[in-house]
């Protein structure tokens, strides 16, 4: 029996091959793995010897020969098969373990363009093509996390069909992946990142209870481990609907840094935000905003989680807690509730992945565009286009209702005051109507709106969006602008005394 090692990632490769080699294996391996395992005593046939053709090309070429493809591609059950590998001198290989060149960690340590194509695997690919064809003979390995169960496998008569079966699914999973992320990056860099195909490969972090109702599956997928890193289960079970939820709201309390900002959503919408003295006080002042939304909802927490705060939130029914951290014990607080759902970053404030780019899927297909981002600099790059200006206490609020206006559905327009939103109106087909929605609800809920700050992720195109606000008494506006009206609007501000600025960029969410 002979196995082909060449991996770039080393990890165990030599106890791989050791316990191989115990098990009867003869070893065959390339370049630096050859080196390595021979430096760690594994009886190794160095490539050459098998091809009888020494690495050519700077490396560019050594497993491209028919002794090794014929080695790994003829099947074992065809005598013409067997009879031609004969013939030829072709001897089976019957385990391949390969991973590919670091062609993305290149990418990130250098812009140089001839270091990153050197970094592009050829022969990897096709000796992991060619294994995973031909599987039904071919033990092949991508990760170095099988290595063990391989062996297993191996040595306790666990190799059937079906092990390798699985094994060939990662395999054209690990080269598909590989060549996907070249694409796109060739694309990025040539021409924007919007090329004539475009691929998106996630890794699954794990299934979710179910899709967005109980008869569809669902999973979650991410990118570059986002999730296995940065997302604990201390209680529950996740589903599809928790995690867009938990999305929302974390887009929102982590976008004031390191701010005790508190967010409740309730289908994927805000109904609570504030950032408080503490994160107990955040809380209290997000659930007065609607407390009858909250109920089931999702609260995502910029900060740790303590006993105070669980005990706080345990006096209502929400289905989901995400914060940045949890004390030990906090999760005996919710024992007696069977359905709520605890996760935590494991960090000190809540992170975001940061991600480039950004799809939706429509039917038929899917839009793909740059992510969009709020960022600081707008807020404070906002220009004052009225006679009156805000009031620094009056300017965090503006920030506040200008960040959530921007990560919630359009139409939305979003009041806050004393840094704790007290009334939002999202995903209305018109302006008016979500500002006046946005207020009918804050009178229901007996929130005081005078004196407050309003935002709205796109331009009002009429003025009786202003008069309207000027009528509650909203104090300071922010806006991207943009109407071919908003002259009218600058001059109703000024008529009702109103600080308004525009930011200069829209911020629609569909």
């Amino acid at each position: 029996m002979k196995a082909l090692i060449s991996v770039s990632d080393k990890t165990g490769v030599a106890e791989f091959a050791k316990s191989l080699e115990e098990l009867g294996y003869e070893i065959i391996s390339t370049g630096g793995t050859f080196k390595l395992l021979k430096n760690e005593g594994v009886k190794v046939v160095e490539i050459s010897e098998v091809t009888k053709f020494p690495e050519m090309f700077d490396g560019r070429v050594k497993t491209l020969n028919p002794l090794i493809h014929g080695g790994i591609l003829h099947r074992r059950d065809l005598p013409s098969h067997v009879d031609m590998a004969k013939e030829h001198g072709i001897e089976g290989i019957d385990l391949v373990c390969v991973n590919l060149y670091p062609f993305k960690e290149t990418t990130v340590r250098t812009d140089d363009f001839d270091e990153i194509i050197e970094n592009i695997d050829i022969g990897g690919p096709a000796m992991l093509r060619s294994a995973a064809k031909n599987f039904n003979d071919v033990i092949v390995v991508t990760d170095v996390n099988d290595f063990d169960d391989v062996i297993d496998a191996i040595k306790n008569d666990k190799n059937d069909f079906e092990f390798r079966r699985d094994l060939m699914v990662k395999a054209f999973e690990h080269t598909a992946s590989y060549d996907s992320m070249i694409a796109n990056y060739m694309n990025k860099r040539f021409n924007d990142g919007f090329g004539e195909k475009q691929f998106i490969v996630g890794s699954k972090a794990f299934n979710t209870r179910y899709g967005e109702n109980p008869h569809q599956k669902g999973a979650l997928y991410e990118f570059d481990y986002f999730f296995s890193n940065n997302f604990k289960t201390l209680k529950g079970e996740v589903s599809f609907n928790n995690m867009t939820d938990i999305n929302g709201a974390l887009k929102i309390s982590a976008s004031f840094g390191r701010e005790p900002a508190v967010s409740i959503i309730k289908h994927a919408n805000p109904c609570g935000f504030a950032i408080g003295q503490n994160l107990l006080d955040s809380y209290e002042k997000a659930l007065k905003c609607d407390p009858i939304s909250a109920y089931g909802g999702v609260v995502a927490i910029n900060g740790t989680l303590d006993i105070k705060l669980a005990n706080k939130i345990n006096e209502i029914f929400v289905e989901v807690i995400i914060a940045a951290n949890v004390d030990e014990d906090v999760v005996k607080v919710f024992e007696k509730k069977k359905r709520i759902k605890i996760f935590t970053q494991e960090s000190k404030y809540l992170v975001l992945s940061d991600d480039e780019y950004d799809f939706k899927h429509v039917d038929g297909g899917f839009v793909y565009q740059n992510s969009d981002k709020v960022t600081d600099e707008e807020i404070k790059n906002a220009k004052c286009v009225s006679n009156r200006e805000a009031l620094r206490i009056r300017m965090k609020d503006l920030d506040i209702a200008y960040k959530v206006a921007s990560l919630t559905k359009s139409n939305c327009v979003v009041y806050v005051k004393d840094s704790a939103m007290v009334a939002i109106g999202m995903g209305m087909t018109s302006r008016v109507d979500a500002a006046k929605c946005a207020l009918a609800k804050a009178k229901e809920m007996g929130l005081d709106v005078y004196g407050c700050a309003m935002a709205s992720e796109a331009f009002f195109p009429f003025r009786d969006s202003i008069d309207a606000a000027a009528h509650a008494g909203v104090r300071c506006i922010i806006e991207p602008g943009g109407s071919i009206r908003d002259d009218e609007v600058v001059k109703a501000a000024n008529e009702h005394d109103i600080a308004l600025y525009f930011s200069g960029v829209r911020h629609f969410l569909h």
